[in-house]
């Protein structure tokens, strides 16, 4: 794999929409064919965090929640914001006790990814965190969730059956059974 330099070239860019969360900007670019185009960029304010917890029988959490873009219901793993300025494995342990509750002794990263990269420059880590303790859940003003534990290999399933489509959840979950061997 090789890091190469862009055969885009940027002619002008302007900010089109702005929000806590998001900054939208218009490009005027000439695509790697040498001709005038356009590019959308969504720019994300926040690193997307999401964490599989584990418990010592083989079971873990997910989170649903109503979907206000998509317009349906979905069950992912907890997940959230994690400001670009905190070190991403403070994000998560802040957003498993904000969501299920749950607080974990042994956490581990194992993965990084990009959950939009045609549009979007976010960036995304997922977490396991294991040796949990349960405490008390802290869910956002905005947040009407519903907590399920179940098996690790259920949660797979799910994902395989297409009940599961978050790019996190998704992306964590089949990651996490390849290296279990699950």
């Amino acid at each position: 794999m090789q890091n190469e330099l862009s055969p885009w070239k940027t002619v002008s860019s302007k900010e089109v929409y702005d929000n806590p969360w998001i900054t939208l900007r218009h490009e005027e670019v000439i695509t790697p064919a040498g001709t005038p185009g356009i590019y959308g960029v969504a720019h994300f304010k926040n690193k997307a965090i999401g964490i599989i917890p584990i418990d010592n029988e083989g079971n873990t959490w997910l989170v649903g929640q109503y979907r206000y873009p998509l317009e349906e219901y979905s069950w992912e793993i907890p997940m959230g914001g994690g400001s670009i300025d905190v070190d991403v494995l403070l994000s998560a342990q802040r957003e498993l006790k904000e969501e299920t509750g749950l607080m974990a002794q042994k956490w581990e990263m194992i993965g990084r990814i990009h959950t939009s990269n045609s549009v979007t420059d976010e960036e995304g880590f997922i977490f396991v965190a294991e040796n949990l303790e349960q405490g008390e859940t802290e869910f956002d003003e905005t947040e009407v969730l519903q907590i399920w534990k179940l098996p690790l290999t259920e949660a797979v399933e799910m994902v395989m059956n297409n009940k599961i489509t978050d790019s996190l959840s998704v992306y964590g979950l089949l990651k996490v059974a390849r290296l279990r061997g699950v």
